[in-house]
């Protein structure tokens, strides 16, 4: 694949959905830019650009919580891609295994809908 024909954003990102391989829930939503990618695809897991911090950054290199990438994907419009992983314990920050682990309920409240599986005090310290 030509990483130069994917069409990122103004800034040089492109935004990645990450999957679980095999439950196909939703993990997370992050960004890529090309250094990422390819340092993605040599390696077998996933780094990704961090907008914040403004530097590329491997997901688990401080928890552990690795991802190994299964599949990528690429939208039909070439601007967004889709990572099928095997997620290492959890790729939320807070404990969770998916970042998507609350629900708006029909009234606008917050509900917990996965079990925490990780103490984040305990990993980011």
């Amino acid at each position: 694949m030509d990483i130069d024909k994917l069409k990122f954003k103004d800034n040089g990102l492109i935004p990645v959905v990450i999957q679980d391989y095999d439950d196909q829930k939703v993990l997370m939503v992050a960004y890529m830019n090309k250094e990422a990618i390819k340092l993605t695809i040599e390696t077998g897991e996933t780094h990704f650009y961090s907008r914040s911090r403004k530097k590329i950054w491997k997901k688990g290199e401080t928890s552990g919580h690795v991802q190994k990438v299964k599949e990528i994907l690429l939208d039909c419009d070439e601007d967004t891609l889709l990572i099928k992983v095997e997620q290492k314990t959890a790729s939320c920050h807070n404990g969770y295994k998916s970042c998507f682990y609350r629900k708006i309920d029909s009234k606008g409240n917050l509900e917990i809908v996965d079990k925490k599986l990780f103490d984040p005090d305990e990993v980011y310290k």
